[in-house]
């Protein structure tokens, strides 16, 4: 057999096994989920989820979220089926009535008023947990504020610039602030496993690939309230 034969058939056998490993890994995690419901969770939803996972917030505690927007929203139902406690923080009336129809025990508007001081006062000294999904330096500054004693306060959301650190007291309760940043292959599973189940589901909007400018534009406003879904198949 020629050299350039023998190598050819490695080549193929060898991306064969790569399509059937790709396979292998995929269906798991879409299984009993349509595409356009599990692309949102494929980014927003393991983000939210892993971010909940990292508050080490247990069952029957406070979890706050701050934003409750096209993550947000999906962190709500998460920490819901995870147990927890919801306390929905927004500068939005609109949102934070979502948030409650969600599930969220407390929702606060953060326009209206000291909000640490009343993520406080609802959850009888300060959250667990709180997980900040707004892309807003004036939100990871209330979410320290927001975290009790020994709780743990994690930062999603990328505003641009740097937000100073009550330094006293972060220490003097030993509170602890923590990055998260998308999740594991392990994560995946388990968000999308929820999501299969019907236990939670993204707020989408269906629009064709054509409709992709004005789909910037609206972002640019303000005007996406949850996940918008660009159906490839209608161009």
């Amino acid at each position: 057999m020629r050299r350039g034969t023998v190598r050819r058939l490695h080549q193929e056998r060898r991306l064969r096994r790569i399509h059937a490993r790709r396979r292998e890994l995929r269906r798991p995690y879409s299984r009993g989920l349509a595409s356009k419901d599990a692309a949102p969770l494929i980014c927003a939803g393991i983000t939210t989820y892993k971010g909940l996972k990292e508050t080490a917030a247990r069952p029957g505690e406070w979890i706050a979220i701050s934003g409750v927007g096209g993550l947000g929203h999906l962190a709500i139902q998460y920490a819901k089926v995870m147990g927890l406690h919801v306390c929905a923080i927004d500068v939005d009336d609109g949102k934070l009535a979502h948030a409650k129809r969600l599930g969220a025990d407390v929702v606060i508007n953060a326009k209206n008023g000291d909000a640490a001081a009343a993520v406080k006062k609802e959850t009888s000294g300060g959250a667990h947990g709180v997980l900040i999904t707004a892309p807003s330096l004036i939100a990871f500054k209330q979410g320290v504020g927001m975290t009790r004693k020994r709780g743990t306060c994690v930062l999603v959301g990328l505003p641009p610039g740097e937000f100073p650190v009550p330094l006293f007291d972060v220490v003097a309760n030993c509170i602890t602030i923590r990055g998260s940043f998308v999740g594991t292959r392990k994560d995946m599973a388990e968000a999308l496993a929820f999501a299969a189940e019907g236990k939670v589901k993204a707020d989408i909007e269906l629009q064709p690939l054509s409709s992709i400018n004005q789909i910037f534009d609206r972002l640019e406003h303000g005007d996406v309230p949850s996940r918008v879904v660009l159906d490839f198949a209608k161009g």
